[in-house]
């Protein structure tokens, strides 16, 4: 499978967030997170882990995007399809960029409104002062209106053939489980060995793994690994998302490591209904709260559980939650996950998760939808 997408995906994508600018009057939009940058940009690094520098793209209602960037990224960004590149020696306390982004914005907007990504989810990844200074020189910000998230929600094909191929790697890696997880294992070493089956398979990278085990289930599942051993009988659950090319999977496994215990197959069994169910809810024009219904209803779950899945991407979690009182609709293109949880006992549950992209005809999978009775490794 091909990297990276084709210039005119990312110029389409220019031109249709120019053309929502120009109905609501924003002369630009100002961007200053990974994903959002990558977006129209296609410039992928893991450099974002270190914070110290702040990273500027300008999206002006008519013409090319600019990117007003560290000097040290002047390389990288080079190979992408931007030509107007500004940068700046960078970290410099006395104006990390600040009056180089104050011109651009200048030049570009003319005294008219930029937006900036403001709905869930978001944030200004730049100091507060900075943030200040630019104001202080007459640059009128102002919200997006949600074009950059809903541009994000609906992918294009190559977008969601990247997220299939994440999934596959994921799932090759669920089939190895029995070579790192038996009775004796300490969870840090299945959590070890896990991620790296995960890059075995071809996971450029692991940004995230959690999991949990017990006799019925777990009492939380974004605990950091520790020493415990695995018990005969537990059930183990294991949540990756793990990335391709840029693009996440997020799905989970539950196994029964010697023995399944009744009560935890029937929990499963029920998991699995649940699924099913939000996969059959999962139509075009349906609201997201409807696919959460159909999957409450199934395994019991009130409101206070909070949202039963949601949409998936660049980032591990993006837009929309499959909650009691979001009332997004799903359209063609949205890749969500489904994931159901049920108590099994007080103050502990099992969970249960795959990855749906929305066709104009119904929902197709993209993660391999577990089937059967509840898993059995470590005999």
């Amino acid at each position: 499978m091909t990297r990276g997408f084709s210039e005119a995906e990312y110029r389409a994508r220019v031109d249709r967030a120019q053309a929502a600018m120009e109905r609501l009057g924003l002369a630009a939009l100002l961007l200053t997170t990974e994903p959002d940058i990558r977006y129209f940009t296609g410039f992928l690094t893991r450099f974002w882990e270190s914070p110290s520098r702040p990273w500027f793209v300008i999206l002006p209602m008519a013409g090319e995007p600019i990117a007003v960037i560290p000097s040290i990224g002047a390389a990288l960004m080079g190979q992408t399809w931007l030509r107007d590149i500004r940068t700046w020696a960078a970290p410099n306390p006395a104006d990390d960029g600040v009056s180089l982004l104050g011109k651009a914005l200048h030049e570009v907007a003319r005294g008219g409104k930029v937006g900036i990504p403001s709905g869930p989810e978001t944030y200004l990844r730049m100091p507060l002062a900075d943030f200040g200074r630019l104001q202080a020189v007459g640059i009128d910000f102002g919200d997006d209106d949600g074009i950059v998230a809903w541009l994000r929600a609906v992918k294009s094909e190559d977008e969601i053939a990247k997220i299939a191929q994440s999934c596959a790697i994921a799932g090759r890696a669920f089939e190895r489980m029995g070579e790192v997880a038996r009775p004796g294992v300490a969870m840090e070493e299945v959590f070890r060995g896990f991620q790296r089956l995960l890059l075995e398979e071809g996971a450029d990278w692991v940004p995230y793994v959690a999991g949990g085990a017990g006799p019925l289930g777990y009492s939380d599942v974004i605990s950091p690994a520790d020493e415990t051993p695995l018990a005969e009988g537990d059930v183990l659950m294991l949540d990756t998302g793990a990335v391709w090319d840029g693009y996440f999977c997020d799905f989970d496994r539950n196994f029964a490591i010697g023995a399944a215990n009744p009560r935890a197959e029937a929990a499963w069994s029920h998991l699995i209904e649940a699924t099913l169910a939000g996969e059959a809810a999962a139509q075009p024009g349906a609201k997201a709260r409807d696919v959460w219904a159909a999957m409450a209803r199934v395994v019991g779950t009130g409101e206070t559980a909070g949202r039963l899945g949601h949409g998936l991407g660049m980032q591990l979690t993006e837009g929309l939650s499959l909650s009691a009182r979001d009332d997004t609709e799903l359209q063609p293109g949205m890749v969500i996950t489904l994931e159901p949880g049920i108590e099994t006992a007080e103050g502990v549950f099992m969970v249960h998760e795959e990855n749906i992209v929305i066709r104009a005809d119904g929902p197709q999978r993209l993660s391999p939808f577990a089937s059967g009775p509840l898993p059995v490794i470590g005999r």
